[in-house]
């Protein structure tokens, strides 16, 4: 399925799928009136409308007139939605891609009841600055749907493709991994504040340095040791610092987060089923 002259139905207009479909138009590769977004509430859409978007309440009319179909919604509400759309759905000429929580390939299948091709991806927040780290899964999917996919992906950040039952780690570590980051620069703004600098000052500081300190990595493809290592002299303050953090079970934490999200993440469709 080539990019060109190609309909996109993007069933959930929230705050991912919004991102979604102004960085696919961003990129060139899709005009905005070939693009629709789905709502129950279509209020909330005006602002994409008055961007060329197409916007509807009706999901199953979405897709009839769509190639390529977005699942951009809630665990709990994809049943619900999948049951709305199955009658409307072309295994020969549908491709699904879902970025919901928790739900297997299998899943979807199953509940359209169609050998439709799905593709799994997992973005994060950052796509709203086309900075997202997006991980994609499909294994049964064509090698021409799967470049298709990146490449959708590829314009709103960086992508990497895993095997799918990586996929719920992929939550945990990129997409949950978002508010653990955030959470950390928080920790040193207010650290910063006791310090002595004023609290705007110091969550610039602390959000530039988190920022240089992530590009050092990805520019040079170092190990995080490594940076740290030409920061740390014998006796110094940073070595201090980061022994009391490590002291008070900072990277015990961080570990623990992920892995806690990761169960979760696994049980947010069965729970609902």
């Amino acid at each position: 399925m080539s990019s060109e002259k190609k309909k996109v139905a993007i069933l959930g207009g929230g705050n991912m799928g919004i991102a979604l479909a102004k960085g696919m138009v961003a990129a060139g590769k899709y005009r905005a009136e070939d693009i629709t977004l789905t709502r129950r509430n279509v209020k909330l859409l005006e602002g994409m409308s008055s961007q060329g978007f197409q916007v509807t309440s009706d999901n199953a009319g979405a897709v009839a007139g769509a190639d390529l179909i977005i699942l951009s919604i809630l665990p709990q509400q994809l049943d619900a939605v999948l049951d709305t759309v199955a009658g409307n759905t072309d295994p020969q000429r549908h491709l699904f891609v879902s970025i919901v929580t928790g739900v297997t390939v299998a899943d979807i299948v199953q509940r359209i009841g169609k050998q439709v091709e799905v593709i799994r991806a997992m973005p994060n927040t950052a796509i709203a600055l086309r900075e997202s780290m997006t991980c994609i899964a499909g294994k049964e999917a064509s090698t021409e749907n799967m470049a298709l996919v990146k490449e959708i992906f590829e314009a709103v950040g960086e992508t990497i493709e895993i095997e799918e039952e990586l996929m719920t780690s992929a939550t945990a570590l990129c997409a949950c991994g978002i508010a653990f980051f955030l959470r950390s620069i928080r920790a040193a703004t207010q650290g910063g504040t006791e310090i002595g600098f004023h609290a705007a000052d110091a969550l610039r500081m602390a959000a530039q340095t988190a920022k240089g300190a992530a590009s050092l990595l990805l520019h040079f493809n170092s190990h995080p040791e490594n940076e740290i290592d030409k920061v740390t002299s014998p006796k110094g303050c940073t070595i201090a610092g980061l022994n009391e953090m490590e002291h008070n079970g900072f990277s015990s934490a961080m570990i623990k987060g992920i892995r806690t999200s990761s169960v979760k993440a696994e049980e947010l469709y069965r729970k609902e089923k």
